[in-house]
């Protein structure tokens, strides 16, 4: 009997410890399990050096200083030219510029225009580090990324802010962009920090500084027009009256739709033909139903006088090519018209939604383009610009064809986006040299900012895309406007540059008091 007490008391015990052991190996597997979900979470966080995912989103947002090219495959070969020039450069030789560019978008016009800055500040960058007589301090270029919609611009001003106070002697920002609301708070908070920023395709009056005499941007430079210069030049090409015009526009709008509305009403004050509004998607690049409205606006083209021959559109590419596409089908084909509208109709060259026949039936779509490959090639004025200018920049793009300087991928020059890129990246090189201290390397940040207020006469930069001569509020005075006509083929003609003052600055290009 006990021999039998002993046997079930050690086997008990034996059932037991192998339960607790079971139990103990099991949870050793769920806590490295859970070790294990733990450390993917903080890797999946991380897109590449300085990039990574915010918290809830799948979007890679940061500032990147590596051959990291966002996911997109069209930036591959401008981001890996742009890391080789950033390894040729010495420690302490250099300053560093940021290309602030919504590089995670999705909109194929939107990755266009964005690729094509991307090349212009590159092939800028290169030319500032080998082309001017070994000038100092070199340029280190890196892409700053707000997000697809730029709702992430605070992330990566934090970034900006930090990289500007330490090692990476951050000087200067460039690109901006559009002029969205998102930009807007970002070049806010970016020149209260006290860095010099360079917008390039920024062209909404609200982020320029000078409206009404105040600078809600100090530091911030431009080498695009305002909304209201290209209307002004516009105006002296085309000679538009209130009667012969009807002007269409964005309801609520958005920076920039709003001021180039503003624009065309004071062009159009008087007039006693109705303006006509549209409701875009809240996203416009997207289409939504808005074709609807514009196949009912087009009919009211119709409904008009027949002395009404123009269009002023205030909106952005997408709507435009849904207004286009309308009046293509238009009862009154008979009467001849003509639409005129800002920078946002670059983006219609190429576009596969636009349909080429409603081009060759009486009308015309005209735009106000930032730069145009041909301007400088076919204009005759004397002073602005000159064909001496842009060739300097043609030569460079035909040697990134190839090593040392390219590869960077497909080159196009129809939308301005590379050339006024370009021009934005060699007006921050000029700043920045200008700015440093003999004996120095790095130029204070505040001394950047004041040099936008000598960007004229002789120290004015000769652009690719014409002569950048600042007011005090570092806005670009009497730009070259030029005004390009989209073609049925889905290119674009340059017709003519327009002047907001009418006329060609003088040879001094000095702005007026």
């Amino acid at each position: 009997m006990a021999r039998l007490w002993r046997w079930l008391r050690e086997d008990v015990w034996e059932i037991r410890f192998r339960r607790y052991m079971a139990l103990l190996l099991a949870a050793v597997v769920v806590a490295a399990a859970v070790w294990t979900g733990l450390v993917m979470t903080r890797v999946d966080h991380s897109c590449a050096p300085g990039v990574s995912h915010p918290e809830g989103s799948d979007d890679c947002v940061g500032v990147s200083a590596t051959a990291y090219d966002f996911g997109r495959s069209r930036f591959t070969a401008t981001v890996r030219a742009i890391d080789r020039e950033n390894h040729r450069l010495k420690p302490g030789s250099y300053v560093t510029v940021a290309l602030f560019l919504p590089f995670t978008a999705s909109a194929p016009a939107t990755l266009n225009d964005i690729q094509h800055q991307l090349q212009g500040a590159y092939l800028a960058q290169y030319q500032a580090n080998h082309d001017t007589n070994d000038q100092s301090p070199a340029i280190r270029l890196v892409l700053a990324n707000p997000g697809a919609d730029g709702a992430h611009w605070q992330t990566v001003v934090d970034r900006l802010d930090a990289m500007a106070k330490g090692p990476d002697t951050l000087r200067a920002v460039t690109g901006i962009g559009q002029s969205t609301d998102s930009n807007k708070k970002a070049l806010r908070a970016l020149t209260r920090l006290g860095i010099p920023v360079i917008g390039t395709s920024i062209t909404a009056d609200d982020l320029a500084n000078g409206q009404g005499g105040k600078d809600p941007y100090p530091g911030l430079a431009r080498v695009s027009p305002t909304n209201t210069d290209e209307a002004r030049a516009l105006a002296s090409f085309a000679q538009v009256s209130g009667g012969q015009a009807l002007l269409v526009y964005d309801k609520p709008g958005d920076p920039y739709t709003r001021t180039l509305q503003d624009s065309f009403e004071k062009l159009l004050s008087g007039s006693r033909i109705a303006p006509q509004s549209f409701t875009p998607p809240a996203d416009r690049t997207l289409d939504g139903t808005t074709g609807n409205q514009f196949r009912q606006i087009a009919s009211v083209v119709c409904d008009t006088p027949k002395t009404v021959n123009t269009i002023l559109f205030a909106g952005r590419h997408t709507q435009l090519r849904q207004l286009v596409n309308a009046l293509g089908d238009r009862g009154c084909t008979d009467r001849r018209l003509t639409v005129l509208t800002g920078d946002e109709g670059s983006y219609l060259t190429g576009d596969t939604k636009l349909e080429p026949r409603a081009l060759t039936r009486n009308l015309s779509v005209r735009y106000t383009a930032l730069a145009h490959p041909d301007a400088w090639r076919k204009e005759t004025a004397a002073t602005g610009g000159g064909a001496a200018d842009a060739k300097t920049l043609d030569d460079l793009i035909t040697r990134s064809k190839g090593e040392p300087v390219g590869p960077i991928g497909q080159v196009a020059l129809q939308d301005g986006q590379l050339i006024i890129s370009y021009d934005a990246m060699r007006l921050a090189v000029q700043g920045l040299r200008e700015a440093t201290p003999n004996g120095r390397a790095v130029p204070p940040l505040a001394e950047v900012v004041n040099e936008w207020s000598f960007v004229k006469g002789s120290h004015r930069v000769n652009g690719a895309s014409g002569w950048i001569c600042l007011d005090g509020h570092g806005n670009p005075y009497d730009k070259a406007v030029p005004v390009v006509e989209l073609t049925p083929s889905g290119g674009s003609r340059f017709v003519r540059i327009a002047w907001p003052e009418g006329k060609p600055p003088a040879k001094e290009c000095l702005p007026p008091a």
